[in-house]
């Protein structure tokens, strides 16, 4: 039979939880939920993160800046994605907003074109107007605004060349 485990003392809680943040950004979110997880009533858990957020292992800012280029840069994400993702966390808007300005616009409608380059070869071409919504629907549920999306889709996809 299993032992239900322990809960940890503050003290604990808060040398594991700097242990972990020394590793990684951690949102203010993700480490109140690991104190509850972990057994520690909700003021214990208040001040174990007051604690972690004065001596510096915790800032949100810093953390929605670290997620902001981590997601662009590796999983593609656009801003929309990006910032709804931050607010799930429990980001302040305004973190969200200025952690949003490090993404430079030249590069963010170049991914964009790169990834829906690479989609428009895997889509069927037979009807344009389905493989246009495709495209639209890809760029869209990676976070891109719709209408930067429409004017990428039309770009790789050349339908304005098509009506013309």
């Amino acid at each position: 039979m299993i032992k239900p485990k322990q809960p940890l003392s503050p003290t604990q809680a808060f040398n594991r939880a700097a242990a972990l943040c020394a590793r990684s950004e951690q949102s203010s979110w993700d480490i109140r939920e690991k104190l509850v997880k972990w057994g520690l009533n909700t003021s214990d858990a208040g001040q174990v993160l007051e604690q972690l957020k004065g001596q510096g292992f915790i800032d949100d800012g810093r953390y929605a800046r670290a997620f902001v280029k981590d997601k662009f840069a590796f999983n593609g994400w656009g801003r929309v994605k990006i910032a709804y993702q931050l607010r799930q966390k429990g980001i302040p808007a305004e973190l969200i907003a200025d952690a949003l300005t490090a993404i430079d616009d030249d590069q963010y409608h170049q991914r964009l074109i790169e990834l829906l380059s690479a989609k428009w070869r895997s889509v069927n071409h037979d009807n344009s107007r389905a493989a246009w919504a495709s495209m639209m629907r890809f760029a869209c549920s990676r976070g891109f605004e719709t209408p930067l999306a429409a004017e990428c889709v039309k770009q790789v996809t050349r339908l304005d060349a098509e009506e013309d």
